[in-house]
């Protein structure tokens, strides 16, 4: 379903702040597969995401999915069917918009635009089903403007908005880690729920490892821009913590001392 095949990128070339965020990195998801991303600070996580959206053009290799090259087409054409939820909640809504507006265009992703009138009864009537699956009260508060809310209630509208229209593929960037912990949980469980209701293949980076080996079929974590472990099946079903933490020793040559603050939550 997604195939990422030999991606490199540098930023900042032929500069002091020359940086490979990605080595060649290859990667291939089968439809439906759920992939926790791991790894320490500057790994190229997040850098593997952008690419993936659009964010940032390649410098070599291909991103493929469903059949279709896509590494040359811009973001925009990209958003059609990728989902992304971001770390931070500010980011994945308009705040000076209502919430059925944020909807509005969230259901429409993708759909040719053409002349018709604003928000209909009936697109009222099915954002309220769907908000109220949140569970958080937003389907009594349509016309509230989003900068209201609060940063975990605007995540779990962000999360509404990348699943509503079913992505081909979502991608969530550390989405509950600006979050409190009693948050973030709720937030969690919405997304295994989203992704299980909708079969959705999907890229999630963490720094949480008891989340990275929960959920999802497959887990890898990257390592100076590359992949340095991909663990899935029984292999990753029997994997614990300090598993996780002496594989990463032991693939990277790196003390463990700072990357265990980095890789534990």
């Amino acid at each position: 379903m997604l195939s990422i095949v030999g991606i490199r990128k540098t930023f900042n070339p032929g500069s002091v702040n020359e940086r490979l965020a990605l080595a060649g990195l290859s990667l291939h998801l089968q439809a439906g597969d759920v992939v926790t991303v791991i790894g320490g600070n500057g790994a190229g996580k997040s850098t593997l995401l952008n690419m993936v959206a659009g964010v940032h053009p390649v410098d070599e290799g291909r991103i493929i999915i469903e059949n279709q090259a896509v590494e040359h087409l811009p973001e925009h054409i990209r958003a059609s069917y990728i989902g992304r939820v971001f770390q931070d909640p500010m980011m994945g809504t308009a705040a000076s918009m209502t919430i059925e507006e944020n909807l509005a265009m969230a259901v429409r992703r993708g759909s040719t635009r053409k002349l018709r009138r604003g928000i209909r009864s009936k697109d009222r009537q099915y954002f309220c089903e769907q908000l109220e699956l949140l569970g958080l009260g937003l389907e009594d508060r349509l016309t509230t403007r989003v900068g209201l809310l609060s940063g975990g209630q605007r995540q779990a509208l962000t999360l509404l908005m990348a699943t509503l229209v079913p992505p081909k593929l979502l991608l969530l960037d550390e989405h509950t880690a600006a979050l409190d912990p009693s948050t973030a949980q709720k937030v969690l469980e919405l997304t295994e729920k989203m992704i299980k209701k909708h079969k959705l293949t999907t890229l999630m980076v963490t720094h949480n490892m008891e989340d990275a080996l929960r959920i999802g079929n497959r887990t890898i974590m990257m390592h100076e821009g590359r992949i340095i472990f991909d663990l899935k099946g029984e292999q990753r079903k029997n994997t614990r913590i300090p598993d996780l933490l002496e594989m990463f020793k032991k693939a990277s040559g790196r003390s463990m001392a700072n990357d265990r603050m980095l890789l534990a939550n």
